[in-house]
């Protein structure tokens, strides 16, 4: 079902056969990368000529070359890579919430959820970097998960031996495979964007507390050192050494191309204002000038803040996130002599992000009071895309920085209606009722709600499908889906 939504009609739309949006940033990058690509194992490079500066990482448009290359410059080869990605996305979410709620019907729910959600769906049409980070995201959360599975049953077989107790600081558990693929993946979301170093703080100290408390648990005598000595380090390698080397990997063309971005800024004398410190300064020339490249982005993206006059009309803070109440418009090419008008218009299904506080708040209530620790999940992956833009509310930001929030948001609904569903009007031990409709919904009060709750998700999104993806609509029909005064 996810490759029959994601994957037709990615030719339109079109902005006269050019692409739309932030498309028009990314898309000639790629193309540029895609003609200058003479060696499989370095790649081309881009220079962004129209706008002076790059000011992402290279990785999702490495990735999205291969789209290009398959099918040209065209809107399939600008959308296809990020549109396959959009389908291991809703996989790997489906994976996540089951492994986590030990649950298949909750991994279905989450599943559904996320093939109706608008903003992955939008967002995983487009050719933008965003998508691209998301699947990062997700699977270094899926991984994360699967290290956890792998560390009880590696300490559960200690424990049944009797090992547990034989040092004070616990057992070594041997490599974990399954933290170095986290790393991994969270090297390729920092290769994507810069905002993935929230993920890197966020997991990293997230993995290093749930071994401090897995040795805990397990009457490990002294389990703080036990996680400091064990974990932390071997934790660092994996989670902070690793992202940071791929980073740099992902590189590797701007150092091998002589006509690269700023490849030769220093000696040329335009690194006006960067000095880079001692330190720096005993660097090979071409390091000098890489630090003095990222130096720039930092400069461009410190910048680009509303006190510095930088306003857009469709920018959104991130409260606004939390109920999808500042739409952004991907395509309007405006009103045809017919009446008609063909939009692409970002926002997230109601259905589900009208209920992102009070989950994210059962949530909380969960994982303290009830101490369930799959809601750590959700709730540290929501954070961690969260909580750092709260601290930067001059900048210019926007709905699709939420994308990344939406895997969490979906699998806190699924975990949540897991809960419901065991849950009942009837007492215990009634069986009958007089009519069979109430009998119905006393036995099994939680499973009706949850099955009318995903049939109003997908009504939802249903209803919404002709502003996702221009499909053409009358006037009448456009202002029955604009449901908030903000929307537009």
């Amino acid at each position: 079902m996810s490759v029959l939504t994601r994957l037709p009609l990615l030719n339109s739309p079109t902005d006269k056969g050019t692409p739309i949006f932030d498309e028009k940033h990314y898309v000639p990058q790629t193309w540029q990368m895609l003609r200058g690509w003479d060696n499989i194992f370095v790649g081309g490079i881009e220079d962004n000529p129209g706008f002076g500066l790059v000011v992402h990482p290279p990785l999702a448009k490495q990735l999205q070359a291969f789209g290009q290359w398959l099918f040209g410059y065209t809107p399939l080869g600008w959308r296809i890579v990020t549109a396959c990605m959009s389908v291991a996305v809703i996989v790997l979410i489906a994976a996540i919430a089951r492994r986590i709620s030990r649950s298949d019907a909750v991994g279905l729910l989450s599943g559904i959820c996320a093939l109706s959600e608008g903003i992955l769906f939008v967002t995983g049409r487009s050719g933008m970097l965003d998508h691209t980070q998301t699947l990062f995201v997700v699977a270094a959360t899926y991984f994360a998960v699967r290290d956890w599975e792998q560390m009880e049953q590696r300490f559960r077989v200690v424990w049944a031996r009797g090992g547990i107790l034989d040092h004070p600081f616990g057992p070594r558990m041997g490599f974990r495979w399954w933290r170095f693929a986290c790393g991994v993946a969270l090297g390729g979301s920092l290769a994507v964007k810069w905002s993935g170093l929230y993920y890197l703080a966020f997991f990293g100290v997230v993995i290093v507390l749930l071994d401090w408390h897995r040795r805990h648990r397990y009457r490990v005598s002294k389990p703080f050192q036990g996680a400091a000595i064990m974990d932390c380090w071997p934790a660092f390698a994996s989670l902070v050494l690793i992202p940071v080397a791929l980073y740099f990997l992902s590189f590797r063309a701007w150092f091998a191309n002589d006509s690269s971005v700023y490849r030769h800024a220093i000696e040329s004398g335009h690194a006006e204002g960067f000095t880079g410190g001692p330190l720096v300064q005993k660097l090979p020339q071409s390091l000098q000038n890489f630090f003095y490249y990222q130096w720039s982005v930092l400069k461009f993206h410190t910048e680009l803040t509303n006190s510095r006059g930088h306003y857009h009309p469709w920018e959104s803070k991130p409260w606004s996130w939390l109920i999808s109440s500042r739409s952004l418009m991907y395509y309007n090419p405006g009103t045809s002599d017919n009446g008609t008008r063909h939009i692409v218009l970002l926002v997230g299904t109601p259905a589900i992000w009208w209920l992102c506080v009070p989950v994210l708040l059962w949530g909380v209530w969960s994982l303290i009071i009830r101490r369930e620790l799959a809601w750590v999940i959700p709730l540290a992956g929501f954070a961690a895309g969260f909580i750092p833009w709260l601290f930067e509310l001059d900048r210019q930001m926007y709905l699709f920085y939420a994308v990344n929030l939406s895997p969490f948001l979906v699998i806190a609904l699924a975990l949540a209606m897991g809960q419901l569903l065991r849950w009942r009007l009837a007492k215990p031990g009634e069986t009958t009722h007089r009519y069979g409709a109430v009998r119905l919904l006393r036995l099994h009060t939680g499973a009706v709600i949850v099955v009318a709750y995903v049939m109003l998700v997908v009504w939802n999104f249903l209803f919404f499908w002709p502003i996702y993806t221009g499909v053409e609509i009358t006037q009448f029909e456009w202002a029955a889906r604009i449901w908030l005064p903000s929307w537009v």
